[in-house]
């Protein structure tokens, strides 16, 4: 008996290579490469998804506005940008039992008065999904269910139904019997995808995929599997918490980054209409180590509490621990603080969280961790509902960051009385309710909180 053939797969690009190597020859990633039985070229591909597009001239073609639908749930709908649009393709990902399928049935219900709805699971049964529908009480939902893995039958079902809506979960679960790998294998995640896409693309039928995500976060699968679809979605998150973020990491449609927050409660999902509010602790009065930054996640400014601890390092070298922050550029400001501010922690272990496990990306929180380091090595808490926010330069210089007003007036809105904020953000006129400070200097801050 002739032995299998086995190749190696590349989980990034695709790409494969006769023997396993440390570092991927078409994409150059390392340690990506997956070993799977080759499979024999197919004699005769042809699309699963109908005929071949035809060449049109550029003036040719008349421009559509694109038209929202609306998926009933308001945080859901910010996150992609005003609602799905016609033909668009939609990846969630997110860790197990965190909310994907949950979310999606919600939507579909919703979706389900004006659309016709048809969830395709690969992981569960009919029965299953309708249990799951009888608990967030959706049993009479206008959804049509398949319970289906082979990519051919799932095409065959869209042909004849002609859904507007199609929910795939997952799309690990699927295979296409052109290729002779195993479900959830590179090649066959890839050419699956691509077929769904096509197919979309043609008829003007959404399609949303629900991904699985690796031990480090990332959508299991090719990093091409991304590139394919109009909008990446990650659910982030404690799954022992009950409240739930979803991320746009990447929307053709709308603004990336975009956030949107969620509560798990026992009939499903529920937006949350003030996030701010999950983010501030309730501290009856000012704490040492604590400031409050207003971050911007998309198209909304979002107040979250850093707090900071400073502790003598008792034996071995000081730790630097941040939590939903850099750990990079922690080091770096602690380093700014040290040259510009005068404040030395080389002997402290220093701890950052962001709390409520939300992630902040952009340097906007730069000043607030600098203060609530210092906050905490002084002992020494800021003034009750200050504001703060600014990017730090290397040479101890405040640099602005966009759309400062409207961090202001979202802090003015919650009750702040003062904001600490660079001076080039600081607004031509005053504003109602909150004191605006504005620095241009690392040194200056530190002289606000020495005085406070």
């Amino acid at each position: 008996m002739a032995k299998a053939r086995s190749v190696h797969a590349c989980s990034e690009c695709g790409g494969r290579a006769p023997k396993w190597q440390g570092q991927c020859p078409h994409c150059g990633a390392w340690n990506t490469l997956v070993e799977s039985v080759a499979a024999p070229p197919p004699k005769r591909f042809e699309s699963v998804a109908g005929a071949r597009s035809a060449i049109v001239p550029l003036a040719g073609v008349e421009p559509r506005a694109v038209e929202r639908m609306a998926t009933g749930i308001a945080e859901f709908d910010r996150v992609l940008g005003g609602g799905l649009v016609a033909g668009g393709v939609v990846l969630l990902g997110g860790d197990p039992g965190i909310g994907k399928s949950t979310l999606l049935l919600q939507a579909c219900a919703a979706l389900g008065a004006t659309q016709r709805t048809l969830y395709v699971t690969g992981e569960e049964s009919v029965e299953q999904v309708a249990l799951r529908a009888r608990r967030l009480g959706l049993v009479g939902a206008p959804v049509e269910l398949l319970a289906e893995v082979q990519l051919e039958a799932i095409v065959a079902a869209i042909g004849s139904a002609e859904p507007g809506v199609v929910v795939v979960d997952s799309i690990q679960t699927l295979y296409t019997e052109a290729l002779a790998s195993a479900p959830g294998s590179v090649s066959q995640v890839r050419e699956c995808a691509a077929q769904l896409t096509r197919l979309a693309k043609q008829r003007g039928t959404v399609v949303i995929f629900v991904g699985h995500v690796t031990k480090e976060g990332a959508i299991a699968g090719p990093r091409v599997l991304e590139h394919i679809v109009d909008t990446v979605l990650y659910f982030e998150g404690d799954p022992h918490s009950s409240f739930r973020l979803v991320r746009a990491i990447k929307n053709r449609f709308g603004a990336a980054n975009e956030l949107g927050v969620f509560g798990m409660t026992e009939r499903g999902l529920r937006g949350i209409a003030n996030p701010s509010a999950l983010f501030l602790s309730q501290h009856a009065d000012p704490v040492p180590g604590a400031a409050i930054v207003a971050t911007l996640e998309g198209s909304r400014p979002l107040l979250v509490e850093i707090q900071a601890l400073v502790d003598p390092a008792l034996g071995g070298p000081p730790r630097r621990l941040a939590v939903g922050l850099d750990p990079q550029r922690l080091a770096l400001l602690l380093a700014v603080l040290h040259r510009h501010g005068g404040v030395e922690v080389g002997g402290f272990d220093v701890f950052v969280n962001a709390v409520g496990g939300v992630r902040i990306g952009e340097p906007a929180a730069d000043l607030p961790v600098l203060l609530a380091v210092s906050s905490s090595l002084r002992n020494k808490p800021l003034p009750a509902k200050s504001l703060v926010f600014g990017e730090v330069g290397l040479a101890g210089e405040i640099r602005p960051v966009q759309r400062g007003q409207e961090r202001i007036r979202e802090a003015a809105k919650l009750g702040f009385r003062r904001a600490l904020v660079p001076a080039a953000n600081r607004p031509k006129h005053p504003l109602e309710g909150i004191e605006v400070v504005p620095v241009e200097r690392v040194a200056d801050a530190l002289d606000f909180l020495r005085r406070a």
